[in-house]
């Protein structure tokens, strides 16, 4: 199965195929909410800042806290349909997202 990433209010963005998988780890690369994230969303979407993106793509790994211990992190390397997702955010400068 399928699901397409569309940035929210850029109907001139592509949609991007993913795997069904990755609709469970979108929220990984959700962004710290920050003072620019005042409006709030709606199910099935996430922000993702752009400092945020390309720092895991440069680094090649993004980092998950335990739900334990938010003193650990575990690195997790990115695999190639992160890679992918992170390209297209940095390409088409889009930092909000819905999945469907």
């Amino acid at each position: 199965m399928t699901v397409h990433i569309h940035a929210v209010g850029r109907p001139e963005v592509p949609p991007l195929a993913m795997s069904d998988r990755f609709r469970h780890e979108i929220a990984y690369f959700m962004s710290v909410a920050g003072p620019d994230s005042a409006t709030p969303l709606s199910a099935g979407e996430y922000r993702i800042r752009r400092d945020d993106a390309n720092r895991w793509l440069d680094d090649g790994v993004f980092y998950l806290v335990s739900p334990l211990d938010s003193e650990k992190k575990t690195e997790i390397e990115l695999r190639e349909e992160h890679e992918a997702f992170l390209e297209w955010l940095l390409r088409y400068g889009v930092e909000h997202v819905r999945i469907q």
